[in-house]
């Protein structure tokens, strides 16, 4: 008998990639509504949440703290669908927008907590996997972003002055 097997040799649409860290294809998870009109019942108007999203900001909230705001307590489902643009877009226009990525900012933030944690307990080694999982998907994101230009080309990540970054 012989069995012929077709290997696809690119991606296509339906296949999804693995995480970075686990085997885990990620396929579950909300999705966004397909529509792209804003919604009938909602009487917000584009002027009024560029005013809202750059009055939380000022008050120092990141975007997506505005985001979840903006949904729960004012209605507004979709920012995008109402302004034409991302909240990060609109607060990068209003010159609000803070100098790291949100991201890379909650990533050191985790990695300064895992430091912090291991110093206390030095033979947790769960902890200390942890913490090399987290820096390198620190080290890739400062990659990514220095590709990008979001970040400048000569900056770097020391874990030593992690606490003054995140502050």
């Amino acid at each position: 008998m012989i069995f012929i097997f077709s290997i696809p040799l690119k991606q296509t649409k339906g296949d999804i990639m693995a995480r970075m860290h686990s085997r885990d294809k990620g396929k579950s998870g909300s999705k966004k509504p397909l529509s792209k009109s804003p919604p009938t019942w909602m009487s917000y108007k584009k002027d009024t949440v560029e005013q809202l999203i750059t009055k939380l900001a000022k008050q120092g909230l990141n975007s997506s703290t505005i985001g979840l705001i903006l949904r729960d307590t004012y209605g507004i489902p979709d920012t995008e669908i109402v302004t034409g643009k991302k909240i990060s877009k609109i607060l990068k226009e209003q010159k609000l927008s803070p100098e790291l990525p949100e991201d890379l900012q909650n990533l050191i933030k985790k990695q300064v907590k895992i430091t912090k944690h291991l110093e206390g307990n030095k033979k947790d080694m769960s902890s200390k996997r942890g913490l090399q999982l987290t820096e390198s998907k620190i080290r890739r994101l400062v990659k990514y972003y220095k590709v990008k230009g979001t970040l400048p080309k000569g900056w770097k990540f020391d874990a030593s002055r992690a606490r003054l970054i995140v502050g």
